[in-house]
């Protein structure tokens, strides 16, 4: 039996292993400005030649001293490089084998600031938004972006870690999200935000120093890489927020979110439009003492998932997204003097997985990147996606 397990084991890390290697050196494909309906745009290599196709032919070699126009007419896609027109195509792609390569694009129509992408970029049409635009980048290229993105340009190298090995996690446990519309992710939250090239030493260098790392759970499954900014002190069960319940996204006591920004909030509602809220849209029963004492008087000092009277249970997800409050998990008090209920908040975000402020903190006060995310995930394994470290351990 124990060698069948091992022969078991043995086969599954082989194909594991080649899973994860090919993950971790392909490329990614994303729809930038995605949600920007874009009619016309410049594209100026800074770095490296590209090679300008369109429609699958090769029309110009440019360099660093092109800049090349592309607008959006008649649903086609019209090519000038200073004035000279190039031709009329559905599709435009710019393809660099330098090395190290990245361009410049400014939108012109609309008009937007300046961005930088590393390697390659395919220009096509999307009928709803115009000009639809793929960079296809190294996938630590965009991690670095990503990383800068999401966490900012201010954190320590020690933090970036942390928030590379998640985003890798991220990307990869995602790559087919948007396969169907011709690309792996978009450069918005709901994949991961990515405004383009990361020029910032620290981060650079937390993503080469955690290259092809990853966290997976107990069954090696990639997890489910979820931050937020500020856990106000305790983050939250998955189950209590999204309804799904995982075996590393459990709520854990957090104190060093306590110390930065966004620990604590507040927010003031009168109090006829806050007890009408509860009855219109939830059937609260206010006009019971006992039921309109807790809606004026509810502590919450244990991340509870719902403001609860007998039968009714309102998830306090819902209310606040209903009141675009910072997060759920607050105390409310009655100031009757003014005649407002208020909302005594913590935290900034849904409260699952990582804290980001948190996490910061934590990396000042000398924590690894290692000994974060296993603070924040519960029954976790880092892994190299080439080495497999934990079949060596």
């Amino acid at each position: 039996m124990l060698k069948q397990i091992l022969i078991i084991l043995f086969t599954f890390s082989i194909h594991l292993t080649s899973f994860c290697t090919n993950l971790s050196e392909e490329n990614v494909s994303v729809n930038i400005f995605s949600s920007t309906k874009i009619n016309e745009l410049l594209i100026a290599p800074q770095k490296g030649n590209y090679l300008l196709i369109g429609d699958g032919n090769k029309i110009i070699e440019v360099d660093e001293n092109s800049i090349i126009k592309a607008s959006l007419i008649n649903n086609q896609i019209e090519i000038k490089a200073f004035e000279n027109n190039l031709g009329i195509f559905k599709s435009v792609s710019f393809i660099s084998e330098n090395d190290e390569k990245y361009f410049k694009i400014k939108l012109l129509n609309p008009d937007r600031k300046p961005r930088f992408y590393d390697d390659n970029l395919t220009i096509s049409i999307n009928e709803k938004l115009g000009l639809k635009l793929i960079n296809t980048s190294e996938i630590d290229h965009y991690i670095a972006g990503v990383s800068e993105a999401e966490a900012g340009k201010s954190a320590g190298i020690e933090f970036y870690k942390v928030q590379s090995v998640l985003a890798r996690t991220y990307a990869l446990a995602h790559m087919y999200k948007h396969l169907t519309e011709g690309f792996n992710l978009c450069d918005q939250v709901h994949c991961q935000a990515y405004n383009g090239k990361s020029v910032n030493k620290n981060i650079v260098d937390a993503v080469f120093d955690t290259k092809g790392q990853v966290v997976v759970d107990k069954d090696l499954q990639l997890i489910t890489a979820a931050f937020h900014s500020n856990s106000g002190g305790q983050t939250a069960n998955s189950e209590d927020v999204w309804g799904a319940t995982t075996s590393y996204l459990k709520s854990v006591t957090d104190t060093f979110s306590l110390k930065m920004p966004n620990a604590f909030w507040k927010k003031k509602l009168p109090k006829e439009e806050w007890l009408n809220y509860l009855k219109s849209k939830h059937n609260f029963p206010i006009q019971s003492d006992d039921a309109l004492y807790l809606a004026l008087n509810f502590k919450n000092n244990n991340r509870k998932a719902y403001l609860e009277f007998e039968n009714i249970k309102i998830p306090l997800k819902t209310i606040r997204s209903d009141l675009k409050l910072k997060s759920a998990f607050f105390d409310i008090e009655f100031d009757n003097e003014n005649n407002n209920v208020i909302f005594n908040g913590k935290g900034f975000g849904h409260g699952i997985g990582l804290s980001q402020e948190g996490a910061i903190f934590m990396t000042k006060s000398g924590y690894s990147y290692k000994e974060v995310l296993n603070f924040y995930f519960q029954n976790i394994y880092i892994i190299d996606l080439k080495e497999l470290h934990f079949f060596k351990e």
